[in-house]
């Protein structure tokens, strides 16, 4: 492999993990975000955690903040005290014994030392009583350095310069009784220990002109260890609490959310038709009330539909019954009519008239006696399928035969586009035929004399046949209103063939008989489509069908339409623009 090759396919692969990452993190998150959307009780729990948090985190960061502040305002008050009476002692130390400036300065400077000596076993505890001190001292004088001491392990570095820049105020503006307090973090040079806290109090001091300046350093190791177990409890504590609160918010929520639940659950079976389903009452809260209200909507729901199946049982009784009756009279004045009819020419022209009016409406109620039958038929579930592996372009052809007649009257042509391959299925093929011959009726009666183009697909599963007609369409919303009975797009207009109002909603239920489908599309002033789609083996159920729904040239016209993106030309010399296509 090419050197330039291997970096470009680490990248690709690069890519592709993170792609899958990303991925695998938007599956997780959408998870999340349903099992969210979905969960009232975690959405309770939740917000019950998040504002728990919250609360417990303010109220523990100001009571920790009340008990740091006293801590540490109690341990710099008795450091001060300390140091005021350390201060006294190092005071009556320094001062010169006699007031003799001769004497003073003879003796001078060996009785400073033997009294800082002195004075450092007194304070630092480490003088004849015994007595231990818990702080460190440090004497420095800047003039003479070996008039300093210290005592534990403290050097001149660890004084706090801030600390000195006080103490240097004080001597500039000749404040010698003042007391300056810090309380800083020191790390001792040469120790392995960590750095500790103290509590460091400086004085100044003028005996006989000298200025020393002392500072007591007293560690905090007892009130961090104290504030440690304190915020180690306040920690413990507020996770407990919150903990608590949870678990609290938890058990609420169940209580609310399972009557809830258990509500839910019953609705859905309760819509997927079982009017049964009722819910336990326990007590008489609102929970209880409202399963008292939810078992009454259910026992009336199932009333209503009790009798409203009644009803369409009597209904469609009384239709069955209706039909079969009209069949004889009907037959009886067939027959009369039909004498009538052939002995028209003797009769004057008026009562000719009457009998071809006669005979054409006994026609028309013949047809849709017989369509009531076939709708009652279906409605009382007693339809049935005579099944033939039949190739549909024959079916077709025939349908297409059967409407040329009507076609020609109505100034209509038909356009056949066929697959040159067979495409055989299991049909009823009457009840096909019958589908076909309705959708071609209805182009011929809406197609306004424009050609009707029949198309026929098929793919491995399915098989569909398409009519297209340009007349004047479908409104928004049409499309399924266009299969109920004696549905009309436009009430005033009457029909022009002469069909009962029953022939789509017939052909609808032969697809659906076939386990097909059987759909429409329209637009005003573009003429409407339907499309029959059936599964070859009978049985299958249909995942797609071989042909759109909607037409090609409408299809794309909107695809132009939508990628199509105007160009702004800049203007001409003369100020005018123009357009391009």
């Amino acid at each position: 492999m090419p050197p330039t090759t291997r970096p470009r396919t680490r990248r690709r692969t690069l890519r592709q993990i993170l792609g899958g990452v990303r991925r695998r993190v938007r599956r997780a998150a959408g998870r999340t975000r349903s099992v969210w959307r979905r969960s009232l009780q975690l959405q309770v729990v939740t917000s019950t955690l998040v504002i728990s948090v919250i609360v417990v985190v303010v109220l523990g960061t100001f009571l920790y903040g009340q008990i740091y502040r006293s801590v540490v305002d109690s341990s710099t008050q008795s450091a001060t005290n300390e140091a005021f009476t350390d201060r006294l002692q190092i005071a009556d130390a320094l001062a010169p014994e006699t007031d003799d400036p001769a004497q003073s300065t003879d003796s001078g400077k060996q009785g400073v030392v033997n009294r800082l000596d002195e004075v450092m076993n007194t304070v630092a505890g480490t003088g004849e009583d015994g007595s231990g001190k818990r702080y460190d001292v440090l004497i420095l004088n800047l003039t003479t350095p070996g008039e300093s001491r210290a005592s534990g392990n403290v050097v001149p570095a660890n004084v706090p310069e801030g600390l000195k820049q006080s103490l240097r105020r004080n001597i500039k503006n000749h404040r010698f009784d003042k007391t300056v307090a810090s309380i800083q973090t020191i790390k001792f040079s040469g120790e392995s220990q960590p750095r500790l806290t103290f509590v460091v109090v400086g004085a100044v001091h003028q005996p006989d002109g000298r200025n020393y300046e002392v500072y007591h350093f007293f560690p905090m190791t007892e009130e961090e260890e104290m504030l440690s177990n304190v915020r180690l409890a306040i920690v413990v504590v507020g996770l407990g609490l919150v903990m608590l609160l949870a678990a609290i918010a938890y058990l609420v929520a169940r209580q609310v959310v399972t009557p809830v639940r258990l509500a839910r659950q019953a609705a859905e079976r309760l819509a997927a038709g079982k009017l049964d389903e009722r819910l336990k009452v326990r007590g008489e809260d609102d929970l209880a009330r409202l399963a008292n209200s939810f078992n009454e909507m259910a026992a009336n729901l199932a009333l209503k539909i009790h009798q409203l199946e009644e009803l369409s049982q009597v209904q469609r009784q009384f239709v069955s019954d209706v039909s079969h009756e009209l069949r004889t009279p009907l037959t009886t004045v067939r027959m009369a009519a039909d004498l009538l009819y052939d002995a028209r020419e003797d009769f004057d022209p008026m009562a000719s008239r009457s009998a071809e009016l006669m005979q054409a409406q006994l026609e028309r109620f013949e047809s849709m006696l017989a369509d009531l039958l076939e709708i009652s038929r279906y409605d009382a579930g007693a339809a049935t399928l005579d099944l033939d592996p039949v190739d549909i372009r024959d079916v077709v052809l025939r349908a297409i035969g059967d409407s040329e007649a009507l076609a020609e009257r109505h100034s209509t042509r038909f356009e056949l586009r066929l697959p040159n391959e067979p495409c055989m299925a299991e049909i009823d093929n009457r009840r096909v035929e019958r589908i076909l011959r309705n959708l071609l009726f209805n182009a011929i009666e809406h197609g306004e004399g424009r050609d009707i183009v029949v198309t026929v697909g098929a793919d491995r599963d399915a098989v569909a046949v398409a009519v297209r007609d340009h007349g004047i369409g479908l409104k928004t919303g049409e499309e399924t209103m266009v299969f109920d009975r004696f549905w009309r797009a436009d009430p005033s207009r009457a029909r022009t063939i002469g069909g009962t109002g029953l022939g789509l909603a017939i052909s609808r239920e032969d697809a659906t008989l076939h386990g097909g489908w059987l759909q429409a599309w329209g637009q005003p002033g573009e003429g409407s489509q339907f499309r029959l789609t059936l599964p070859r083996t009978a049985g299958a159920d249909l995942k797609g069908s071989p042909l759109s729904l909607v037409p090609p040239e409408i299809e794309m016209r909107r695809t132009w339409r939508t990628s199509m993106t105007p160009v702004l030309l800049p203007a001409s010399a003369d100020g005018a623009g123009h357009d391009e296509d």
